[in-house]
């Protein structure tokens, strides 16, 4: 069974799309840690980061970084946090997190409750 990430990559479910490229997609956490919260992920379904053939990893990890160029562009930060957890969902993820501390990679603080409408006008900054 596709997990929901594999379905947002086969359009059965929207995202709020930052990047994407033929090999990787950029799309906003609709539960964020922090506004900007951008998980990006390889378009193949691989559960594990380290499974990921060296390439695709590389090649995975330098979509990372121009995503995170693109947010801190956009988002007002010190810095693009990176964290890279595995248990949430069967599909290899990179949580990219505008941050001004340590504290807001904090994955045990209380995620922010973003109307649609929100994450829509959150997308359409970082894409302007």
């Amino acid at each position: 069974m596709p997990s929901i990430f594999q379905k947002i990559v086969d359009l059965e479910i929207p995202s709020f799309i930052i990047e994407e490229d033929e090999f990787h997609l950029a799309f906003l956490d609709v539960n964020p840690l922090k506004i900007g919260h951008t998980l990006v992920i390889p378009k193949k379904e691989i559960d594990y980061l380290f499974d990921i053939e060296n390439e695709d990893l590389a090649s995975l990890i330098v979509f990372a970084k121009k995503v995170a160029i693109k947010i801190k562009s956009k988002i007002p930060c010190t810095k693009i946090g990176i964290s890279v957890i595995g248990l949430e969902v069967p599909h290899a993820h990179i949580h990219l997190i505008p941050i001004n501390s340590i504290s807001d990679m904090n994955f045990s603080n209380p995620k922010l409750s973003l109307s649609s409408e929100k994450l829509l006008e959150i997308q359409g900054m970082i894409n302007s």
